[in-house]
Parts: C-alpha cells; structure tokens; sequence
C-alpha cells in the first residue's frame, strides 16, 4: 500500500557547537513527524549528511573546525536537496548574501524565536512536498481521480463541460486542485462520469 505523503517521517539535523542549545532546539521541534539528530562538531556534518540524509538541516554559521558558509559549499558539490536554514548570533548583510547565494533556505539570527522556527520547518517541509495539508490532499486527489476518469472515457473538457453545464475553467481548476469546487459541481461531475458519489471522497 502506498504510503501517505502526509505521514512521511521528515529528518532534521541540527548543528551547534552548544549542546545544550541542540537539546533545546531539537524539545521544540519533538513531534511525531519528525526524526531529529543533533551533531555539535561540525567535521560530523558531512558525514551524518551521507548516512542520515536529512531532508532539513538547521545550522549555526559559526563553528570551531568550519564554519557554517564553507559546510554549505561542501553540500552544495554534494548536489543533494537538504533544505539548510542558517542560524547565527552574529548576523550581518554580507553572510546572509552568501549563504542565499550558497541556496540556504533560509538565514535567522539568535536568540531563536521559537514560532519563528517552527513554521520555517514547516514551511521547509512544505516546499519540499514533505507535508500536505489532508484538505489540500483530498482535493489533489478528487481532482486526479476526476481526470483520469474523464480520459478513461475519452471525454475532452468541453465534452464535460457541456455534460454538466459547468465551465471548462472551473472543472481544469478542479481537476489541477486549484479550487475548492461545491459540492453540487462535484455531485454534477461525478454523475457525468459515473463515478460513485462518496468515492471522490475517499484518500
């Protein structure tokens, strides 16, 4: 059975030469969605990159060893798509604009505002089709089981448009989950292509 998108474990690794600020950082973020790893040595990075494969890697820019711009141009030659958010206690214009160059998701400085760091994980997350929201899900999957119905029958958008006295805008917009159709637009649908009612429904 294929797994759904909304139940992916995400994995985040977060780098600090403080312990302490790892453990605080990793409490804030606990959930269930989440494996979290915490390294403090930045020589560790690399390597746990390799084994663990993070999808979200939370960084300090300053570490003893190597800092935080030249472990992002070790990822970088690593081609993979870890989504890195850059935390630093000492912020300035010209890191930040490496580090955008350097494709950092993101750039936030110390102290850590704790929603702050949430919703960028989230939003992370997100971009990198980790997390769905269950209505944005059902709506992808309303619209996906509508199209290929209408192809099975060989059905073009007019044709259904004409079948349900709908317009061909709002039924491409349903089947690309760009609109939250009525339900009266979807009864119509699903008449139109004989599929059962409640199973537009089921994810």
């Amino acid at each position: 059975m294929k797994k759904k998108q909304g139940k992916i474990r995400i994995r985040i690794l977060i780098v600090d030469d403080n312990a302490d600020l790892c453990d605080f950082i990793k409490n804030v973020l606990k959930s269930e969605r989440y494996i979290i790893e915490t390294k403090t040595r930045s020589k560790d990075v690399i390597p746990s990159i390799k084994k663990f494969k993070p999808h979200i890697l939370i960084l300090d820019l300053k570490m003893p060893g190597m800092d935080g711009l030249e472990i992002l141009r070790r990822i970088k030659k690593l081609k993979t798509d870890v989504a890195v958010i850059i935390f630093t206690g000492y912020p300035s214009v010209d890191s930040a604009v490496e580090s955008m160059k350097l494709d950092a998701f993101d750039y936030i400085k110390k102290p850590i505002e704790v929603n702050k760091l949430r919703k960028l994980v989230e939003k992370a997350a997100r971009e990198k089709g980790l997390l769905t929201d269950p209505i944005e899900e059902l709506l992808k999957n309303i619209g996906l089981l509508i199209r290929q119905s209408r192809k099975n029958l060989g059905l073009t958008l007019k044709d259904l448009a004409q079948r349900t006295n709908l317009s061909v805008s709002l039924i491409s917009q349903i089947e690309r989950a760009e609109s939250s159709p009525s339900i009266a637009s979807l009864f119509k649908i699903a008449g139109a292509l004989s599929i059962d009612f409640p199973d537009l429904f089921r994810i």
